[in-house]
């Protein structure tokens, strides 16, 4: 419900939602201390380094709203639009 509310403010709409849901339920299942051993992205949008995530809110790491409205900034100004990114991730394996 959270990025539901948020989407208007970076430019998106409930289809980029519907793409964003994907995406993030494929990265973390939107869990808020999702942690890839691998790498170490980190939360809901899996921001590499999670730290980066402190520009959106010092409580980045255990807030969901701050990590949501980190990683739609992220999608809006890397991709424009929830469904560009989803569609780089099927292409890619990330985003």
């Amino acid at each position: 419900s959270i990025a539901r509310r948020l989407l208007s403010a970076y430019g998106m709409t409930s289809a980029d939602f519907d793409c964003i849901d994907r995406l993030w339920s494929g990265e973390s299942g939107w869990n808020v201390h999702a942690n890839n051993p691998y790498s170490d992205a980190y939360g809901i949008p899996q921001a590499l380094p999670g730290s980066k995530m402190a520009s959106a809110g010092p409580n980045w790491q255990d807030n969901a709203e701050t990590q949501i409205k980190w990683g739609l900034g992220y999608i809006e100004n890397r991709y424009g639009s929830g469904c560009a990114a989803w569609s780089y991730k099927q292409a890619h394996g990330w985003y």
